[in-house]
């Protein structure tokens, strides 16, 4: 198990800054580089990493540190210095703590969590040589078995940090699973949601009374051949825990929009026009930032991730974009490169609290302007009851429902406008944009009904069958 603490200073810390933090534990410590330079490991004198540190983020988006640590900071850029500590050895903790605090007493910031920070000196009095050698040498991966990197987090809040971008990485490139184990009190951020949405992947709750289950699907999980995996019931079927019952309806709720686009593969292509349009439409301003993981770090910049995704082609890229810190709004794109061209998946999830009307209508003119100018393929629109703040609890959520779908005008002409514009079992599409060549939008409800779902079905295999 590993604890994180966090420095977050408003200048940079410097070599000198740097070195005097991990001086925390004394002369007789070391010290080790990892991941190209990108991570410092404090060590025991055998070599063993004690605590592990990355390398500083200048987080410049307006509300980020408070969204996800509900830290206060000042306004304006801070420096982010992220610190894991093996809880292996009963020191480490506290030297985390040490490295923390010494950074925020000389570069005058805070630390987080506020009770770990301290400028002591932490004598290693434990007999490292007694404690097990860790399995792997990647510093979010506590446990590795020939199926499975498990990742235990002790955090509020699991947010997709490079620490577990580059764990999932990792985990499935080597054909492993990646499963994250959490208290039950922990929620995810979107993107760490979106990260573990397929098995085998799993976020795994350890609950004091009711064991280990599933924080997403329930399911109750033991631990059996190096995995986590679910507890047959009755007859085979997967057994629910009962701690994972429906959330009170507070009134809160998430408005989903989840859309592909399509752009011939061209030197003069720029991305994330589609999802700035998107922003723009529905919280009135562009995305706040955008990033390749948690913190949010970098200002919204279309230019810049254009840039990211060509010199990463034709790998995929993914990343995420957060709104400004009024409207909780949040969204993940992969960009594709793909033999009809590149291509955009998009989810934008936004909250809304009991007296906030969601923008529903705000769906019919955004279809019309994606398709005019940012080669929509598919967009559809739900509405779900969840958190204001876009958080992900370990209790059951109610699926989505959805409100609208749009074929772009280039898919319905593929289709053709005779089944595309008259599917038996109804809705009627509205046409969007020029008459000739139309976009269509198929009206589905209004969020409420769980029947839309089955409309919604009957619709896509009609279409799937021209």
């Amino acid at each position: 198990m590993t604890k994180d603490v966090i420095a977050l200073t408003p200048r940079m810390p410097d070599l000198p800054t740097l070195l005097a933090g991990l001086f925390a534990g004394g002369p007789d410590l070391g010290v080790n580089t990892t991941a190209d330079g990108a991570v410092v490991q404090l060590c025991g004198p055998d070599g063993r990493p004690l605590v592990s540190v990355e390398a500083p983020i200048l987080v410049q988006v307006p509300g980020e540190t408070s969204r996800l640590l509900d830290h206060a900071v000042e306004e304006g850029p801070v420096w982010w210095t992220e610190a894991r500590a093996s809880t292996a050895v009963a020191e480490a903790g506290r030297l985390a703590g040490s490295f923390a605090g010494r950074l925020a007493t000389v570069l005058g910031g805070t630390v987080w969590p506020p009770e770990a920070a301290t400028t002591d000196v932490v004598p290693l009095t434990t007999d490292v040589s007694a404690v097990p050698a860790p399995a792997t040498g990647a510093p979010a991966v506590d446990v590795l078995t020939a199926t499975t990197a498990v990742v235990i987090q002790d955090r509020p809040l699991i947010a997709m940090t490079s620490w577990l971008s580059d764990a999932l990485r990792a985990a499935t490139s080597a054909d492993r699973a990646l499963q994250i184990v959490t208290p039950p009190t922990a929620r995810l951020t979107l993107p760490t949601r979106t990260a573990l949405r397929g098995l085998p992947n799993r976020w795994v709750v350890q609950d004091p009374e009711h064991g280990y289950y599933d924080g997403l699907s329930g399911a109750v999980l033991h631990w059996r051949n190096g995995t986590f995996t679910p507890v047959p019931g009755e007859q085979g079927a997967t057994r629910v825990a009962e701690a994972f019952t429906p959330t009170p309806d507070t009134g809160d709720r998430q408005l989903i929009l989840t859309l592909r686009t399509r752009h011939p593969a061209d030197e003069n292509l720029v991305l994330g026009r589609a999802l700035e349009t998107a922003f723009r439409h529905l919280t009135g301003a562009p995305p706040a930032g955008w990033s390749t993981a948690e913190p949010v770090n970098l200002p919204w910049s279309t230019r810049q991730l254009t840039d990211l995704a060509r010199a990463r082609a034709p790998r995929p890229t993914w990343l995420i974009a957060l709104g400004q810190p009024d409207r909780p709004s949040l969204a993940t794109m992969r960009v594709l490169r793909t033999p009809a061209g590149v291509e955009e998946d998009i989810t934008l999830a936004l909250g809304y609290g009991c007296d906030e009307a969601p923008p529903l209508d705000a769906a019919e003119e955004l279809a019309t302007a994606l398709d005019d100018r940012h080669g929509l393929v598919t967009l559809l629109t739900a509405l779900r009851t969840a958190r204001r703040d876009l958080t992900v609890p370990p209790s059951f959520e109610a699926p989505p429902i959805p409100v609208a779908f749009t074929l772009g005008s280039d898919e319905a002409d593929a289709i053709g406008p005779a089944r595309a514009g008259h599917p038996p079992l109804g809705p009627l599409p509205a046409r969007l944009g020029p008459e000739g060549r139309p976009a269509l939008h198929y009206l589905l409800g209004d969020g409420s009904d769980p029947h839309a779902w089955s409309v919604f079905q009957h619709l896509v295999q009609h279409l799937k069958r021209g």
